[in-house]
């Protein structure tokens, strides 16, 4: 199935640990590369995560970003530094038979001291499992998301396709006049200059010319890639890569046909071609 690298996925869970948010971008890259932002209590499970991602995606560049917010389970319990509130006070005190009053610290003096005020130390795993649960889910919305486009993708695709078929039996077609009239025209003006012309030599400049001119080769390669794009089309498989070279082998034989253009229609079938192609190769540039 095609997938299209762009796609966007938000993916948000509540439960007694607290909120977590997952937002999930992905767009067009020659590689996979992934950028992971995520609260700092959730830190460790960076590696986690960049394996999923890796397991689920093939190439894009994709942004992976969590928000977290705690709920009760996790909320960390406030305790307060009685050592340390005692020994600031017996400080206090002995500071008061030097400076000659009865002023002690107020208990906000107190609060603000550092260490005073201790958080408890959490457990993050619960969190940290429903986190990753989360990103699995994100991940599935996301490649669904992909997989929506890139059948977008392949229609826009396999109707250009429909289309360089029809230009290629235009050519084939065309071929045959197109050198019957270069003779013509080389006959006429060989006779303008030539008062007596040698039939067998003219022949054999015309078999020549022929040859040269003569596209058949391009054309059964032009079939060839086509039916190759069709083949790629249908893989279970990441195709972009391969599919840019196909649009790169079509783009050569289409040029080659425009170098041997002989007449306008010939030429303006080898233009279109290239516009066909080019449209193609847009629509590959963002596919898995």
């Amino acid at each position: 199935m095609i997938r299209s690298m762009t796609a966007f996925a938000r993916h948000q869970v509540r439960d007694a640990c607290g909120e977590l948010t997952w937002e999930i971008r992905s767009v067009n890259h020659r590689y996979l590369e992934t950028t992971v932002r995520l609260p700092e209590e959730l830190r460790a499970i960076e590696p986690s995560v960049r394996e999923r991602v890796g397991q689920r995606l093939g190439r894009g560049k994709v942004e992976c970003s969590l928000r977290f917010r705690p709920g009760d389970a996790v909320a960390g319990e406030i305790r307060v530094n009685e050592r340390l509130v005692t020994q600031l006070l017996d400080a206090s005190q002995q500071l008061l038979k030097f400076l000659h009053t009865s002023a002690l610290p107020t208990v906000t003096d107190i609060m603000q001291w550092p260490g005073v005020l201790e958080t408890a130390e959490q457990d993050f795993t619960p969190v940290q499992q429903a986190a990753l649960q989360a990103l699995d889910a994100a991940l599935d919305d996301l490649v669904a998301a992909r997989e929506r486009e890139g059948a977008r993708l392949e229609q826009l695709i396999r109707q250009r396709l429909v289309a360089m078929r029809e230009q290629v039996v235009r050519a084939r077609e065309r071929m045959p006049q197109v050198i019957e009239g270069v003779r013509e025209r080389l006959r006429a003006r060989l006779a303008e200059v030539v008062e007596t012309l040698d039939a067998a030599r003219l022949e054999q400049e015309m078999v020549l010319l022929a040859q040269r001119l003569d596209v058949d080769e391009e054309m059964d390669r032009l079939a060839t890639h086509l039916d190759e794009v069709e083949r790629v089309l249908g893989s279970d498989e990441p195709v972009g890569r391969r599919l840019d070279f196909l649009m790169q082998e079509l783009n050569r034989e289409a040029n080659t046909l425009g170098s041997k253009s002989a007449d306008a229609e010939a030429t303006a079938i080898s233009v279109e071609m290239k516009v066909l192609i080019e449209q193609m190769r847009e629509q590959v540039q963002n596919i898995e």
